[in-house]
C-alpha cells in the first residue's frame, strides 16, 4: 500500500486527511461512530478568550451545494478546552490542531500562549475575524492586519503555527506572502466564502445576522484555484480545504499544491465522508502506483 504520511510544519501526520474546524466540535460525537485514529487530525471548534454563544437563530440556511452559516464561532473558552477537550483528544491517537480565533491581536495571543503546554500538535489561527480596533473588517482581508495578528502570535507561540486564510481578500497570495514573512510555518484555505439568502414570504434575510458563511461543494473550484495560487507564492506548506466531499477532489486538491487537506461542511451530510475520502484516496494511489499521497503535492501539469 501507499504511504499516506504526511509532514507539516515538522508534525507527522498519519495521512492527510484532517476533519476541518466547526464541523467536527473536538471529536466526541464523531468518535462514537469510528475511531478517530483513522484520521491524520482533528481541527477543533474555533476557540476564543473567553466562552461565547454565538449568534442568535436561525443561523445556517442550505444553498444550492452547499449550505451558509453564522454560528459565531460559539465556544466555552480556551479555559475549558485546555481542561478538558485537548486531554480527551490526546487519547484519541490523532493529531490535534488547535484552531484559534479572536477580535484583537492581543486575543489571539493569549489563546495561543494558553495552548503552550498543552497536547495540541498545532496551533490554526483563523484570521477571518474582526478586527474590532480598525473598524471591524476581517484580520484576513488586509495584509497589515494579517501581518501584524501573526507577529504577535509568533511572539508568544511555541507551536507550529498555520495560519488559516480568508477567500474574502482581495488577493489571498499577498495575505499568504505577509503571514510567511511574519512566521507562519504553515497555511491553510479556504475559508468560507460570504453569502446570503432571503426568504421571499417575509423578504427577510434568512440568517438572523443577514449574512454568513457559504461552504460546501459549490466552493470547490474556487477554493482549488487559491490553493493553486498560494502554493505557488509561498514555500511554506499548504492545507487545502473547502467544499471537499469526494476522494476525486483531495486528489485535485493535492496537486494543486496542498500537502493535506481539511473536510468540513461534507461532514454535516455524511459523517462518514473523512473515512470514504481516505479510503478512495488510497485506493486511487495503489491503482496508479504511486508509492506515497505526498508525491501528488503540486504535480498539476500546466499547459
Amino acid at each position: 500500500m501507499a504511504n499516506m504520511k504526511v509532514t507539516i510544519a515538522g508534525v507527522e501526520f498519519r495521512n492527510p486527511v484532517i476533519a476541518a474546524s466547526g464541523t467536527f466540535g473536538f471529536g466526541r460525537e464523531y468518535s462514537e461512530l469510528y475511531p478517530l485514529s483513522n484520521l491524520g487530525g482533528v481541527s477543533c471548534k474555533g476557540t476564543t478568550l473567553e466562552p461565547r454563544l454565538g449568534n442568535p437563530a436561525p443561523r445556517i440556511a442550505e444553498t444550492p451545494s452547499g449550505m451558509i452559516n453564522s454560528v459565531g464561532l460559539q465556544n466555552p473558552g480556551i479555559d475549558f478546552v485546555v481542561k478538558y477537550e485537548i486531554p480527551w483528544l490526546a487519547g484519541q491517537d490523532t493529531r490535534i490542531v488547535a484552531n484559534i480565533a479572536g477580535n484583537t491581536p492581543e486575543d489571539y495571543a493569549a489563546v495561543a500562549e494558553k495552548l503552550n503546554d498543552t497536547a495540541a500538535d498545532m496551533v490554526e489561527m483563523n484570521i477571518s475575524c474582526p478586527n474590532v480596533k480598525h473598524g471591524g473588517a476581517a484580520f484576513g482581508t488586509s495584509c497589515d492586519a494579517a501581518a501584524a495578528v501573526t507577529r504577535a502570535v509568533r511572539k508568544v507561540c511555541r507551536k507550529p503555527l498555520m495560519v488559516k486564510l480568508s477567500p474574502n481578500a482581495s488577493n489571498i497570495g499577498d495575505i499568504a506572502a505577509a503571514v510567511e514573512a511574519e512566521g507562519a510555518d504553515a497555511v491553510s484555505l479556504i475559508n468560507t466564502i460570504t453569502g446570503m439568502r432571503i426568504d421571499l414570504r417575509t423578504r427577510r434575510p434568512i440568517l438572523k445576522n443577514n449574512t454568513g458563511g457559504l461552504s460546501g461543494p459549490a466552493v470547490f473550484p474556487v477554493a482549488l484555484r487559491m490553493v493553486w495560487e498560494v502554493a505557488n507564492r509561498v514555500k511554506i506548506p499548504v492545507v487545502g480545504m473547502g467544499g471537499i466531499s469526494k476522494w476525486e477532489d483531495a486528489v485535485e486538491m493535492l496537486l494543486a499544491g496542498a500537502s493535506a487537506i481539511q473536510v468540513g461542511a461534507a461532514n454535516f451530510t455524511d459523517p462518514y465522508a473523512c473515512i470514504k475520502i481516505l479510503s478512495g484516496l488510497e485506493k486511487y494511489l495503489d491503482d496508479n502506483g504511486i508509492a506515497g499521497v505526498s508525491d501528488l503535492t503540486g504535480k498539476v501539469e500546466p499547459w
